[in-house]
């Protein structure tokens, strides 16, 4: 989980630069296009998965490809466009909150009060991160954490949702299924948009290595993480993505951090820190559920 989560903090590198020069449902819509094509031989089987999948989880994948895939990318790409490389992504640390209430609704899982030790630091330390002063927010500020807000929400859910399906879907057919059905769902977020679909030669090598590393690698290597480990935990193990990005933001896109933000960052590390040697204890901080009988 956590390598997948760092291949996901990298893509800061070549997103931003192409978030400046094309629209953000551009970028997501070539994005998709790119992967489906790599994935065309395992389509036929993932079809086949999702035929035999239940109607709760046909449900799941579709709010996965479509929202956790296609639209939320699209608000995390255009969040590139009204800030640094640091802001969209520590606001990702939205996501435990959002996801220990959806796990406890959808798929039974217990968090113990533990968990908050370690998620409130998390989310007080991506706070001071976000913002140069913390205290007062520059409106363009407050759009690109507004915009990746609405990233981290659709994340978080997918993250839980992804759990849920790949109980009894594999992690390569839950993989394909996410990006074939976020293809026609970022047309459409493009065509609502009004972008444009051609991109300059110059731009395609960038946009297949956007695809393919931190896209596919990374979900790909999410997903078989996640058949066994909690949606909580797991949300939290993604905490990789928001400090790999910040340092690369900082070390080679020119992002310059006030004090404030260096602590929040030290905060989110500690707390990671902390998570990890919790979770080697005797009590982890999120248990599963196993309903009776099964």
């Amino acid at each position: 989980m956590a390598l997948a989560a760092a291949l996901w903090g990298t893509d800061a590198l070549l997103r931003q630069p192409l978030a400046g020069a094309l629209p953000a449902a551009t970028i997501v819509f070539w994005e998709h296009l790119i992967i489906v094509v790599v994935l065309v031989p395992f389509l036929p089987a993932a079809y086949r998965a999702f035929r035999a999948a239940s109607g709760r989880e046909r449900a799941a994948l579709v709010v996965i490809g479509a929202g956790a895939s296609a639209v939320a990318t699209a608000l995390f790409t255009e969040a590139f466009r009204y800030g640094d490389p640091v802001t969209p992504v520590v606001l990702q640390k939205l996501q435990p909150l959002i996801a220990v209430a959806v796990a406890a609704a959808l798929i039974g899982e217990r968090v113990r009060g533990r968990y908050w030790l370690f998620a409130v630091p998390a989310l007080a330390g991506a706070w001071l991160m976000a913002f140069r002063d913390p205290l007062s927010a520059a409106p363009q500020a407050v759009t690109a954490a507004l915009l990746a807000v609405g990233a981290a929400a659709l994340w978080a859910v997918g993250t839980v949702l992804g759990r849920l399906v790949s109980v009894r879907i594999s992690s390569r057919d839950v993989t394909v299924l996410r990006f074939a059905i976020g293809l026609p769902a970022s047309a459409v977020v493009l065509a609502l948009t009004g972008g444009p679909v051609a991109v300059t030669p110059a731009q395609l090598g960038p946009l297949a290595l956007l695809a393919l590393i931190p896209g596919l690698l990374g979900l790909a290597l999410y997903y078989v993480g996640l058949r066994s480990t909690p949606a909580a935990r797991a949300t939290l193990a993604e905490m990789a993505f928001p400090v790999t990005a910040a340092l690369i933001g900082v070390t080679l896109l020119g992002t310059e951090l006030v004090w404030t933000q260096w602590v929040g960052l030290a905060v989110i590390v500690a707390s990671v820190t902390a998570l990890g040697l919790r979770e080697r204890g005797e009590r982890p901080v999120v248990a599963v559920v196993v309903p009776q009988g099964t």
